[in-house]
């Protein structure tokens, strides 16, 4: 047969032009799917042995189209499922990124010639017949995955790299991911329910996107941070258990795993407390861990903000590795050394880090200055004679025989490795000490390894803002641990707070917290933040009015989807799971936003251009 081959469309949908809905002219069996449609009988990747004599129609993209001399070509088919050889008889006018339409019968490859490489490898379609649907320019890069692409160019021909392997498998599993999470909720009682896009503004820590309203000149809506307020009307509302795959925005700088535009689990239910949401967050995580990975998760630790922070100098630790803190305060009690005569003096102890080179140990030094630490001292701990060990480095001879030996006992050092000091101010220490664990560590987001942690017992309060006053560590509307409200006008900086965080592989995969439901603690809450009382009234007024009316206790989470099928994808970055993300600068190279808009648009919304200096 020969194949079609003038690039254009066919609109012939007579009968000839079709499979049989049940069998072709000699009899054979047509495959059926859930992905069979009037132009295909399957997916490329469902062709099987099983099929072989089958009469199938299949439709994709050119990936790879190889020539035999004059009258014999190979096509490699590709679709999201995989890819199949097909054989056509004749000349072929087609190549890669070509979308065709096939029409041919299934049958074993040839002795010596099966792919065990492919799914599809031990069959191939002969007697093909070819109907370009759409022709293609040449690709700026080549699809296969073969050859690294940079991403700028990746970013503006996005269209081009979602056909790749790597989006298809991650995209999918996003979409598998939701899916397990919508039915875990649905099971555990909760009700889904969109909340508004276009909010009023809000405090939760990141600058909002505004969207200005034409009906209301000079008036805008928030594009909201969260659901936040909305879920909490809900809960008043008597929703009970509510949940949505919300979309959220935040204005705020990019990164890794951060984005614009970032799509959470939210949820929130009413006469709860901590335990109870974290029992259900941990049961939606089993299932989604489950269905992406085949493997349950080994447990959920839990640690307080306080252990997390003197362990591991971080509110996001990584326990895949050890290496935690070290506290040599007191063994440093009385030096005479000034490097470490500062308030906390913190040691972390690197197995194997005694070969480093002197230019790394530098720029460790000049990493911890950067991060805010004074210095950093290091000793290789080395063996000496008689089996003792000995510290070498430009401090080691000011230390008196008490101070190493307490080192060695506190460090549990062995020959060969190396120990790191920072001293100075108690959480600054260990916040340095931290991300130099993190970073001489290295380790991989999704190397197969998943230690799911509960960070509980946060602080109410994160330091103060430029007027003095305490800035909330999760948001305003977070409880604050019972045994510590007469603290709140006394000594607010030492309220716990009823806050807990989930954190996997050293990646906070969110946060939730038991939620205030009474407008006198609400108050209170607004006055020590700073907020008056009109300010309150008018920013905050209808969440307010509600806790009049009956409000019930209520607590609730959310965790970015975005940052858990990253992990479970391998992927160092959100970008490599959203179908269409900003850049680091936060624009668009494909479709060229953010852009100005014309001026009778300006016009029409009351706006005004002025230039920025």
């Amino acid at each position: 047969m020969t194949a079609a081959s003038t690039g254009e469309v066919s609109l012939d949908t007579s009968d000839d032009r079709r499979l049989a809905n049940d069998r072709d002219t000699s009899g054979a069996s047509v495959m059926s799917s859930a992905s069979a449609t009037s132009m295909r009988t399957q997916l490329c990747g469902e062709v099987g042995i099983g099929d072989v004599g089958a009469k199938v129609s299949l439709c994709g993209w050119v990936s790879r189209r190889r020539e035999h001399g004059e009258h014999l070509a190979f096509i490699d088919l590709r679709d999201h499922s995989g890819i199949v050889q097909c054989v056509v008889s004749g000349s072929l006018d087609v190549r890669s990124e070509f979308v065709v339409r096939v029409e041919g019968t299934v049958r074993e490859r040839p002795v010596g010639t099966v792919n065990e490489n492919l799914s599809t490898g031990m069959v191939e379609i002969g007697d093909c017949v070819v109907e370009v649907l759409a022709r293609s320019q040449v690709p700026p890069f080549v699809l296969d995955g073969r050859v690294e692409v940079d991403e700028p160019l990746r970013m503006r021909y996005r269209y081009l790299d979602l056909r790749t392997d790597r989006m298809q498998r991650n995209l999918r599993m996003r979409a598998k991911a939701n899916a397990q999470i919508r039915q875990t909720m649905a099971s555990l009682g909760f009700c889904e329910v969109e909340t508004p896009l276009l909010w009023a503004p809000t405090p939760e820590g990141a600058r909002e996107f505004v969207v200005p309203s034409r009906l209301s000149p000079q008036s805008f809506y928030a594009l909201p941070q969260s659901p936040q307020l909305a879920k909490q009307m809900l809960m008043v509302g008597g929703i009970d258990r509510y949940y949505q795959i919300a979309r959220c925005m935040r204005d705020e700088d990019l990164r890794s795993d951060r984005q614009f535009e970032f799509t959470q689990l939210d949820m929130e239910a009413s006469f709860v407390g901590q335990e109870d949401v974290i029992g259900f967050v941990s049961e939606v995580i089993n299932d989604a861990t489950e269905a992406l990975t085949g493997v349950t998760p080994d447990g959920f630790e839990r640690i307080t903000w306080a252990e997390s922070i003197d362990r591991f100098g971080t509110d996001k630790p990584d326990l895949r590795f050890a290496m935690e803190l070290v506290d040599l305060t007191g063994a440093f009690a009385s030096t005479n050394v000034k490097a470490f005569s500062g308030e906390t003096v913190k040691a972390l102890c690197v197995e194997g880090g005694g070969q480093f080179s002197r230019s790394r140990l530098d720029s460790l030094v000049e990493r911890a200055k950067a991060l805010g630490a004074a210095g950093l001292a290091w000793f290789k701990v080395n063996p000496g004679e008689g089996g003792e060990l000995e510290l070498e480095s430009p401090l080691a001879r000011h230390l008196d025989s008490g101070e190493i030996t307490a080192v060695f006992k506190e460090t549990r050092c062995q020959a060969g490795d190396l120990i790191l000091v920072v001293s100075g101010e108690y959480q600054r220490s260990c916040l340095v000490l931290g991300q130099i664990r993190i970073e001489i560590a290295d380790t991989k987001v999704g190397d197969g390894r998943y230690r799911y942690v509960w960070v509980v017992d946060f602080p109410m309060f994160d330091g103060v803002d430029a007027s003095g006053c305490p800035i909330p560590a999760h948001h305003p509307f977070t409880m604050a641990n019972p045994a510590d409200l007469e603290l709140l006008k006394t000594e607010p900086r030492r309220v716990r707070s009823q806050a807990y965080d989930l954190v996997l592989n050293g990646w906070e995969l969110g946060s939730g917290s038991v939620r205030i439901h009474r407008r006198d603690v609400q108050n209170t809450i607004f006055e020590i933040l700073g907020i008056t009382k009109e300010d309150a009234e008018s920013r905050f007024g209808f969440l307010l009015d509600a806790f009049d009316y009956g409000a019930p206790p209520h607590a609730g989470f959310a965790f970015g989807i975005d940052r858990l099928v990253s992990i479970f994808a391998g992927e160092e970055s959100i970008r490599d799971v959203v179908a269409f993300p900003k850049t680091q600068s936060g624009s668009d190279p494909m479709t060229g936003a953010p852009k100005a808009i014309g001026d009778a648009a300006m016009k029409e919304l009351g706006l005004a251009a002025r230039s920025v200096k």
